[in-house]
């Protein structure tokens, strides 16, 4: 393929395309670029396999940190497992991307995004997420795009177009539209409490740019003189859809509107209907075409079978205006919250359950040193809130082997995250490391959501001192035609079977997170918009159900939780805290069973499940750091005698000398005729001369700074 380079500006930011430089054997290639960040995206199609009835599409986004000039840390030296934002990522390329390929394709295809150089500036997610689109067009994929993301940040009054980390950390927004020709494809976002209305005008200011892109990727397929492939559908057996339809049609509407139903009860009929019907297929004689239809197609009638469930219970939203547990469109299920769960063993605990979806959070209180490091090219290097969120398979009635956490709870857990991470305290005035797992014990439906509940409830049952509660809503959509139903608190069967889940947490001042994914090639802004205030009024209501439960953060934590205590010393001292080999700080450690964790900056915390233990080890690392001057008195202990004077340990760690000229008032022949080793003696620093050596003298020292030394010692 011939080279093409092509740029587009906003706000006199570049996103450069190349095409036709790297990886030539690859389906369709593109190095996508702005500022120093380069990403080289690829997109390859293999031939479908059998037996296979979904999109096998793999997307995978790979981080090599000698884009950022660095060497990976470990013994092997060399990159491994994918870190967490690199899952991240991967989900944010493959939510965009999957509802726009067509739904019988069944080809492998993967995408893979290779970020090669990062100027810790310019995120890559972005660019890897538009590239994708491009190397799937390059591919000459079946593919209705194009398809574009942005960044959009807000710094004061005013929207910024990909803004760079310093911008997204000093804004109030954090905001990634994708959209293609047909409307908004995925939202994700992370805000400060902004009103409804502020987050809908930055969709709309970022769907803007997505049509620049759009347009760009389409005059350079023009330029390249490639052509859109316009793949035929597979050929459908008519027969089959409509036997199963007269059979299951009637008693499938029944099910639908036995409003009474449980999800178990519902979900057991409804597989009792399609039993009847494959049993009726099974006893045909072998020349039937409905049969050969079926045997030639594992897949065949449980799809035909759901087509059908999904086309009556879609009917019956946007004709009746009733789902299938009777609710109305905007109406939230029963809500239940509990917090002190669990012992005081654990920190803190909250049980939220809306409906059949049960999650019960549990937070832990750490140190610093408990601070997860970030080993990859974001340039932040620790995090200090985190969520971890658990889906086992009990969960939803099945069975399974449990694995590690796959991308879909790393992706949840990371959406509660970013909900929460508004109102926690500032860390100088909580200097914990907190950690929430959300464990979902029962789901039909939004548990992301039900994790922000819970994980509010915990927080505060812990004692953490968020500034506001925080609640969230799923919401769901039906399109058909014209016809648009927004549904509020989906549950799991109108998840699978509609076009939209939109998920939205904040506060009662405004919005803290978002997350959108479309199962349709793109909805209208205003659309999105009706989506937004809707789910305000659910979250209250959730909140207020909530707040029922506990209404504030409790005034104290558990006394399990440790104790911190945080101040900071001159990063030039932090030798003399630690000492030779670390002798000092365990000296510390074991003589008060604290826990000690130094930062470079010379921040120091200290834990301990007993606060007078954790005082006492801040006063003696306080003693080490003092820095003693002229004047100064001390009661200190006697600890070598050499023919000249004594030496004399006033502070931890700190040794000064009484020469025999100044140990009293007449002359001494003899050291030892006035002091012996292990006495206890008040002590004046005389002067500290140029070379940091303390001269001390019992000389001259008033009675009442006497007594002050005493009394010090003797608290200490």
């Amino acid at each position: 393929m011939q080279e093409v380079n092509k740029s587009i500006s906003f706000d006199g930011r570049d996103i450069r395309l190349k095409v036709g430089l790297l990886a030539p054997q690859a389906g369709g290639s593109l190095l996508i670029e702005s500022g120093e960040t380069s990403v080289l995206v690829t997109a390859t199609q293999s031939t479908a396999r059998e037996g296979i009835d979904f999109l096998p599409l793999l997307v995978d986004y790979e981080e090599r940190l000698y884009a950022a000039g660095r060497i990976p840390g470990g013994y092997l030296r060399r990159e491994g497992r994918p870190p967490e934002r690199a899952t991240l990522i991967s989900r944010l390329i493959d939510r965009p991307m999957r509802p726009l390929f067509p739904s019988w394709l069944r080809d492998d295809i993967q995408i893979v995004a290779s970020t090669l150089s990062m100027d810790e500036q310019v995120p890559p997610d972005v660019l890897a997420a538009t590239g994708a689109s491009v190397a799937t067009l390059l591919a000459e994929i079946p593919f209705n795009g194009p398809m574009a993301t942005v960044r959009v940040g807000l710094l004061g009054d005013d929207f910024v177009i990909n803004p760079t980390y310093s911008e997204i950390e000093k804004g109030d927004l954090d905001l990634i539209v994708a959209g293609s020709p047909d409307g908004v494809i995925m939202v994700e976002a992370g805000a400060n409490q902004l009103p409804e209305q502020d987050v809908i005008e930055a969709i709309d200011f970022g769907y803007e740019v997505v049509q620049d892109l759009i347009k760009a990727q389409n005059d350079l397929l023009s330029e390249l003189g490639i052509e859109r492939v316009v793949a035929t559908p597979p050929e459908t057996d008519p027969t089959l859809e409509q036997f199963i339809e007269e059979r299951a049609a009637k008693p499938v509407k029944e099910i639908l509107t036995q409003f009474t139903l449980a999800k178990p009860e519902r979900d057991e009929k409804l597989d009792a209907i399609k039993a009847e019907i494959a049993d009726e297929i099974a006893a045909k004689e072998e020349d039937d075409p409905i049969r050969q239809a079926v045997e030639e197609n594992s897949k065949a009638l449980s799809n035909t079978y759901k087509g059908i469930t999904k086309k009556l219970m879609r009917q019956q939203i946007v004709g009746e205006g009733v789902r299938i547990d009777g609710r109305k469109l905007d109406e939230v299920r029963s809500l239940s919250s509990r917090v002190d769960v669990l012992p005081e063993r654990v920190h803190g605990t909250g049980l939220f359950q809306r409906g059949l979806t049960q999650v019960l959070s549990v937070v832990t209180l750490g140190t610093s040193g408990d601070a997860q490091m970030m080993d990859d090219l974001h340039p932040d290097e620790e995090k200090r809130y985190i969520h971890h969120y658990n889906f086992p398979p009990y969960s939803v009635g099945e069975t399974r082997p449990m694995r590690s956490p796959g991308r879909r709870e790393i992706g949840h857990g990371a959406l509660a995250e970013r909900a929460l991470v508004p109102v926690l305290p500032p860390q100088a005035d909580f200097p914990y490391v907190i950690r929430v797992v959300s464990e979902v014990l029962s789901s039909d439906g939004s548990t992301s959501m039900g994790s922000v509940c819970g994980s509010t409830l915990s927080l505060m049952d812990a004692g953490v001192p968020i500034t506001k509660p925080v609640s969230g809503a799923a919401m769901g959509l039906i399109k058909e035609g014209d016809e648009v139903r927004i549904l509020t608190d989906i549950q799991g069967i109108e998840d699978f079977l509609g076009d939209m889940d939109f998920k939205v947490a904040g506060t009662d001042s405004g919005i803290t997170a978002l997350q959108m994914d479309m199962k349709i090639t793109g909805l209208a802004v205003d659309v999105i918009a009706k989506a937004i205030h809707q789910a305000k009024s659910a979250r209250l209501h959730i909140l207020e159900s909530m707040l029922q439960a506990i209404n504030q953060p409790r005034d104290v934590l558990s006394p399990y939780a440790p104790r911190l205590l945080t101040f900071k010393i001159d990063p030039d001292m932090i030798g003399m805290v630690i000492g030779p080999g670390g002798k000092k700080i365990k000296s510390i450690t074991e003589q008060t069973g604290a826990k000690v964790d130094i930062a470079d900056d010379g921040m120091i915390t200290v834990s301990s499940l007993d606060g007078k233990k954790g005082e006492e080890a801040k006063s003696l690392i306080e003693a080490i750091v003092f820095k003693p001057s002229a004047g100064d008195v001390f009661m200190g202990k006697v600890t070598r005698i050499i023919p000249i004077g004594a030496f004399v340990e006033f502070l931890p760690g700190q040794e000064g000398m009484i020469h025999i000229s100044q140990l009293a008032d007449y002359r001494v022949n003899k050291v030892e005729d006035e002091v012996s080793v292990g006495d206890e003696v008040v002590v004046k620093i005389r002067e500290v001369d140029n070379r940091g050596r303390i001269n001390l003298t019992r000389l001259n020292i008033h009675p009442d700074e006497a007594a002050a030394a005493r009394s010090a010692a003797g608290a200490s």
